[in-house]
């Protein structure tokens, strides 16, 4: 990535930190509530793999692991960030087991989860490929893994999607949050990822089985699902 790990950690902890309080309403507005739909679906994933154990990484305010909880009650479930900010704002809407943990240096046991979610959080974590690394360790064997982020649809969509999300997201995140350079960060960071099967050829060359991508919204979200062996 184009920044010194250390400096991107900083930089997007900070973005995080001063956006905690309206990161919610942020999300749902500039979605226009599709937002919720993705974690829904995203949640109807995990729940046919019938996990023990969920570990919620980069969980921020806590959206995905509450939805999980609705659909896995019977899971152990522990949610973790790195943002300690963010993680307030999931404490208050009483979501159990939250941890500040950064992702490249997890402080859970080899093979701890049947299944480990990140929700638009790969994304944002300095190396992608240790990240990686660091969630199969914890995963148990033949465990799954679920990725939900942003993605890049296809034309005539993408035209008009680059459009919003570099000029009216930005803009309209910036009078929600007072916070635009979070929001150009949030375009920017969206054009590097990954998108569609180079991601799915990332989890592949990370070591992971069966990667699999379903588009969500024309591709604007995805998500990613993947085995350990």
């Amino acid at each position: 990535m184009a920044l010194d790990g250390s400096i991107q950690s900083h930089r997007v902890r900070a973005y995080f930190s001063r956006i905690a309080s309206r990161y919610d309403l942020a999300n749902h507005l500039l979605s226009g509530g599709c937002d919720v739909l993705w974690r829904i679906a995203a949640a109807g994933k995990v729940q046919k793999w019938q996990p023990r154990t969920i570990l919620d990484l980069a969980t921020g305010s806590g959206d995905l692991a509450r939805t999980l909880q609705r659909a896995c009650p019977d899971a152990l479930l522990v949610g973790a960030d790195f943002c300690e900010p963010m993680l307030q704002v999931a404490r208050d809407k009483n979501i159990p087991h939250l941890t500040v943990a950064d992702a490249l240096q997890l402080p859970f046991a080899d093979g701890a989860f049947d299944t480990v979610t990140v929700a638009f959080g790969l994304r944002n974590m300095a190396s992608w490929t240790h990240a990686l690394s660091e969630i199969q360790r914890v995963l148990s064997p033949g465990g799954h893994l679920l990725i939900l982020d942003f993605g890049l649809p296809t034309p005539p969509l993408l035209h008009l999607y680059r459009f919003y999300l570099h000029n009216v997201l930005p803009f309209l995140a910036s009078l929600l949050t007072g916070e635009r350079s979070a929001y150009d960060y949030l375009a920017d960071s969206i054009e590097s990822f990954p998108n569609a099967d180079a991601m799915c050829g990332r989890l592949e060359a990370a070591g992971y089985q069966d990667a699999h991508y379903t588009p969500l919204l024309g591709g604007v979200t995805a998500i990613y699902t993947a085995t350990r062996p």
